[in-house]
């Protein structure tokens, strides 16, 4: 049975707009928790693509990304993840090639198969949406081809990305993409910070059907956790409130900037929407020190995780640096 001190820690950064901020502020404050992070000994520091949302400013990804790399010196920095039904693959290819010649051994690259935003959005990106989800797999191979030494007689080139190996994580929320992690003998990497619902189910599939691969002789699997940490549980609870009003926002089909925290969540929601939400959020660590590592230890064990990544929206920029922090701290405890 695996423990907390067991398995790497990393984090997951949407690189989010709070009420009364921008971009450039969001930027700043993403390299600067990269910059600590780094300090505080995290394994990896990821960014995710999505598209017309006002409280998430990591939509070009690979720009961001770059950012990062740039201001720091050692942690891997990657996609959590790039939606590859939004781009053509020799793209991707591209842009992650580019990024691993100038960051070389700290580029990984995490794809997703959802659109990264509504209806509208994807056909504004991708103009004719036709099956480009079902493509996933073919496009998925395509990448990876790209990646890889040349092939005699090969056409069409990544340059730079032809034979860089950039590794590949598949990220998912459901039974999909876990079956084709394990069918490609890829890392997995399940979304359960927002959509729990199939974790174990996700993960069971995964491990069961894993075929070695080149890059991956067992499988790897990365559960991703909203961990919050307070001086009390009163206060981290009260800070949560900003990710929970932004749950609840997403479920009324708004798309707003992160909100500053509220004494209480009574009187916001209605009852199905106080589910909703605490189902979307299930998967969460929330309190002072001793809370957390018991709660995050029980969601090691529980799946057997070989990696946390933990995200957190929080409206005030030095409680979240202090977050991470305490985070950082409480796991270099146990592994000590």
């Amino acid at each position: 049975m695996k423990d907390f001190a067991d398995i790497p820690f990393s984090i997951l950064d949407l690189s989010p707009i709070v009420t009364g901020g921008d971009a450039a502020r969001s930027f700043r404050n993403s390299l600067k928790l990269a910059q600590r992070a780094e300090e505080w000994g995290y394994h990896r520091y990821w960014l995710a693509e999505h598209h017309n949302m006002a409280g998430i400013a990591s939509a070009a990804t690979s720009v961001v990304i770059g950012h990062i790399a740039a201001g720091t010196k050692k942690i891997r920095v990657g996609s959590g993840g790039i939606m590859l039904p939004n781009h053509a693959p020799l793209v991707i290819a591209e842009q992650f090639g580019t990024l691993e010649s100038l960051f070389p051994g700290r580029i990984d690259l995490g794809l997703g198969r959802a659109p990264g935003g509504d209806r509208v959005t994807a056909h504004a990106l991708r103009r004719d949406l036709g099956n480009s989800a079902d493509r996933f797999p073919q496009d998925v191979v395509e990448l990876r081809g790209y990646l890889q030494p040349a092939r005699p007689n090969q056409l069409v080139k990544a340059v730079p990305g032809t034979g860089l190996k950039v590794p590949i994580y598949l990220l998912g929320s459901s039974d999909f993409s876990a079956r084709l992690a394990a069918e490609m003998g890829l890392p997995f990497a399940f979304a359960s910070h927002f959509a729990p619902a199939f974790l174990h189910e996700a993960l069971e599939i995964y491990r069961t059907h894993f075929r070695p691969s080149e890059e991956l002789q067992k499988p790897y699997a990365m559960v991703a956790v909203n961990v919050l940490v307070a001086e009390t549980d009163q206060e981290a609870q009260r800070l949560f409130t900003s990710r929970q009003q932004f749950a609840l926002a997403m479920v009324r089909g708004e798309r707003p900037t992160v909100p500053p925290p509220v004494a209480s969540m009574d009187g916001l929601w209605s009852p199905r929407e106080e589910s909703q939400v605490n189902q979307m959020t299930l998967c969460s660590a929330v309190g002072a020190r001793e809370a957390v590592r018991y709660d995050l230890q029980a969601i090691v064990r529980a799946t057997e995780a070989d990696e946390i990544i933990a995200s957190a929206l929080i409206f005030d920029d030095e409680a979240r640096l202090k977050s991470f922090e305490m985070l950082a701290e409480l796991h270099s405890a146990a592994v000590h």
